[in-house]
């Protein structure tokens, strides 16, 4: 049954794509919001956009967002602009 094989590695080799792309878009924007060339208002809105691009590549996967990326954001936040 090589088709269903096929499709399901297509399936797998897509699924690590995305998830290589959300990871390289989670690391930029990291870089980004320490390099301090940002206020923080714009800091939380890359933050609220790439969870956007993310729901855009996983539907339904919010609560995964928040859990495995939002802390990252937060304490890359909290560390650029002295929130403590």
């Amino acid at each position: 049954m090589p088709d269903a094989d096929d499709a399901l590695g297509q399936a797998i080799r897509e699924e690590n794509r995305k998830l290589r792309y959300l990871r390289f878009m989670v690391d930029l924007a990291l870089y980004e919001i320490r390099s301090g060339s940002l206020s923080l208002s714009q800091a939380r809105e890359v933050v609220e956009n790439l969870r956007r691009q993310a729901l855009l590549l996983f539907p339904g996967k919010e609560t995964a967002f928040d859990l495995i990326y939002r802390p990252r954001f937060r304490g890359a936040i909290t560390e650029t602009f002295q929130l403590h």
